[in-house]
């Protein structure tokens, strides 16, 4: 049996335990799933619970990882695919290239071209491409904004909400390709939100993306204790290959250098992130939190309540 086979074998056999770890949540937002699809082993087990997850709590949504696709037969239904292996500076294929596969199509590829494919639920708009290239597309520019705000950053958006941020609108998945050195902690609402992927492509050493489901305590800031300050954040050390789920109401923060793409379902939709940074320096101010013990936020983004 291949890893891919592997992997959808291992998916229902996994739905409990999924399931189980998300009751038990307390804060709303449901686990965060990691699945190090670049390890030398792979991570079946990682990603059979990522995709439990993420199918349960996404109606008419489902995620497969192939190591091969070229060898993903036509089917009827879409899907979109985020090429993670090969040179994105070739003809070729390459990572962070999208594949678009309409009903009854597949995809000419490199042999071993790996990818992560998404299943959507609604049909792809006539003018968006079957490929699109983020490095080689000329209708595709640097776009500051969002998990990068700085001149000059690395972000370019593929799939999007508005017609104003990008020429390929399409709402049952967005995406775009960005280097993170210093985002905002923010979340999107369980209610009108989306869930997000960061699907990680290159890292520098030392990044780090930091997660909580504490959220519901976070804007409370007057009431946390420094006990529950010390467990409210958790820190990921990225490697390449890591995708990582953050369902609806997860505060998430990249931090350090981290070249992903970050997938959502749906798209990212207007005034749906909500900052945080401003009640994480509350909590810090008033406990007195210093060094290792405080909480890590954007200071641009801490003067001030932050919604995009």
């Amino acid at each position: 049996m291949n890893q891919t086979a592997a992997l959808l074998a291992l998916a229902p056999l996994l739905a409990m335990s999924a399931c189980s770890t998300t009751a038990a949540r307390s804060e709303g937002a449901s686990a965060i799933r990691v699945a190090h699809l670049g390890a030398d082993e792979g991570d079946q087990e990682g990603f059979a619970a990522l995709r439990t997850s993420f199918a349960a709590a996404n109606p008419g949504y489902d995620v497969q990882w192939t190591e091969d696709l070229a060898a993903l037969p036509a089917e009827d239904r879409t899907r979109i695919a985020f090429v993670q292996s090969g040179d994105p500076a070739s003809e070729a294929l390459g990572v962070g290239d999208v594949v678009l596969l309409r009903p009854g199509h597949s995809q000419a590829a490199p042999n071993g071209c790996c990818a992560v494919v998404f299943t959507v639920p609604e049909p792809l708009p006539d003018d968006v491409p079957a490929v699109i290239r983020p490095d080689w597309d000329e209708n595709i520019t640097d776009t500051p904004g969002g998990c990068a705000e700085e001149t000059g950053a690395y972000r370019r958006i593929l799939l999007t909400w508005l017609p104003t941020v990008g020429p390929y609108v399409y709402r049952a998945l967005n995406c775009h390709r960005v280097r993170i050195t210093d985002s905002f902690a923010h979340y999107h609402p369980l209610v009108g939100g989306f869930d997000e992927f960061y699907l990680v492509q290159m890292v520098q050493p030392g990044a780090v993306l930091y997660t909580s489901t504490k959220v519901a305590r976070m804007e409370d800031p007057g009431s946390v204790t420094a006990d529950e300050a010390a467990v409210m954040i958790d820190r990921h050390e990225l490697a390449v290959g890591d995708l990582v789920y953050l369902p609806r109401g997860t505060m998430h923060r990249g931090f350090g250098g981290v070249l992903a793409q970050i997938i959502t379902t749906p798209g990212f939709k207007p005034g749906a992130e909500i900052g945080l940074d401003h009640h994480l320096k509350a909590i810090n101010d008033r406990l007195a939190l210093e060094g290792k013990a405080a909480l890590p936020y954007r200071e641009k983004s801490a003067g001030r309540a932050v919604v995009k």
